[in-house]
């Protein structure tokens, strides 16, 4: 999209300013006020249970999809909380809901946390809820023990994270034109979501943050994999989110009769759409590496036994920590599919789908503060990368990010079995408050 390598440039100038951002090489040596503060896990839980209500299905998870009913009154329920914790909330252009909370320096650069609450369809309780539950959490804390911070903070609930990071694209000027005109999963387009959640697409540069405004923003999320809960690890500490590229892949052949077209006279699009799928997972596993290609959606028509498929149309998304690799694995199946369609006589085109989300490195330093903040809270702490999109890589663009991770049970996650323990939202709650106050107080230092 526009304005993506600049965004990367000014990614990298924002990394390279770090050490006057946060004061030297002294950043988080000394402690900060609020050292002693918990949260309360009980009311974390709580709230969790509560909000898993909205769109709740008899599966036991959620179908929120962004845009829905009841995304829609699971944001007023987030709004209430909101406002219990003090907070001064306003929904922006976008449709993130913004909870402020004034500093004691009013010209400070603000504390940016939170996460979302929309989920896939039949998805679980805790995929982004816990993040905004956990930033909730942290602010009512900060506010019964009567802790005003420096910079002023906001808690953020981004709008359709699940439909590729609306929301935060939004916030760094990338959400274009094209993209809301894209249908999500509630039917409405995002133009048209984005109103009934009281946004106004037509002003969306309002919503627009500018570099230097964000002192860093801050993700707690369940890790949506197995790695800490199969090692016991208590805190994940995120070193960088991959890239996402999606596709719609269209084959076309030629609908014929089942039973009298003899089977070397076919141009049959399902069978060359079964080979393309073979074909991606050959070259993505071709070269070692983190890197995944899936392909998570097909539909082939017309759709008869009796009919020979003329036209299939399925998706494909790749996602890794480098954008080239992205590109370097989409042209190696790109000439599998010409292989493919000239062997079959059929047609393959590819159109990309406006959500691709850049990689993003978290920033160094709030790693060491997380990492920190974990250890005086006597919790266990791993590096790791993550594998699935997050509102923070686009707020990377315009700010120093950190994420916080903690475990899935199973490493479920866009499931009803999605599980995280009380526990373990409450360990990585108290986390994102204190590497909150410590890099509150780190530029004094």
């Amino acid at each position: 999209m526009n304005g993506k390598p600049a965004s990367r440039f000014l990614t990298l100038a924002l990394g390279l300013g770090i050490l006057s951002l946060y004061g030297g090489s002294a950043v988080g040596k000394s402690k900060p006020p609020g050292n002693d503060l918990q949260v309360d896990t009980q009311r974390i839980e709580r709230r969790i249970q509560a909000l898993s209500r909205f769109g709740e299905n008899p599966e036991g998870g959620v179908s929120r999809v962004a845009f829905g009913e009841a995304d829609i009154e699971g944001r007023g329920y987030i709004i209430s909380l909101m406002r219990e914790a003090g907070l001064e909330v306003r929904v922006d252009e976008a449709g993130n809901i913004l909870g402020r909370r004034a500093g004691r320096g009013p010209d400070l650069p603000t504390i940016l946390f939170g996460s979302h609450i929309d989920s896939v369809p039949k998805g679980g309780n805790y995929d982004g809820d816990v993040g905004v539950i956990g930033a909730i959490e942290c602010a009512q804390v900060l506010q019964e023990a009567g802790i005003v911070t420096r910079h002023p903070l906001e808690v953020v609930v981004f709008a359709d994270e699940e439909g590729g990071l609306v929301g935060s694209r939004a916030m760094v000027g990338e959400l274009s034109e094209e993209a809301l005109e894209v249908v999500g999963h509630s039917g409405k387009t995002i133009r048209q979501g984005i109103l009934d959640i009281g946004g106004d697409p037509e002003r969306l540069e309002r919503s627009r943050r500018e570099p230097g405004g964000i002192k860093a923003y801050l993700e707690l999320h369940i890790e949506q994999g197995g790695v800490l809960d199969s090692d016991g690890i208590q805190i994940g500490i995120v070193e960088g989110i991959v890239g996402i590229k999606w596709w719609d892949v269209t084959l076309e052949g030629f609908a014929n009769h089942a039973g009298t077209t003899p089977m070397d006279r076919r141009q049959d699009s399902l069978l060359a759409a079964a080979r393309l799928i073979m074909a991606v997972n050959r070259v993505v596993t071709s070269t070692p590496g983190r890197q995944v290609g899936t392909v998570g959606k097909i539909a082939a028509e017309p759709g008869a036994p009796n009919v020979i498929p003329g036209r299939v149309v399925m998706s494909l998304e790749i996602r890794d920590l480098s954008m080239e690799r992205i590109e370097a694995l989409y042209e190696g199946i790109r000439a599998e599919a010409e292989a493919i369609a000239a062997a079959g006589g059929v047609k393959i085109s590819f159109a990309p789908i406006d959500v691709t989300a850049v990689a993003a490195p978290t920033d160094e330093r709030i790693r060491d503060l997380i990492e920190e903040s974990a250890e005086d809270l006597g919790l266990s702490s791993l590096r790791m990368p993550s594998g699935a999109g997050h509102d923070a890589q686009d707020l990377a663009q315009i700010a120093p990010i950190g994420m916080i991770f903690v475990p899935s049970v199973g490493g479920i996650s866009h499931s009803p079995d999605e599980y995280t323990r009380p526990e373990d939202m409450a360990n990585g709650a108290n986390v994102l408050l204190h590497t909150i106050l410590r890099i509150d107080h780190s530029a004094q230092n």
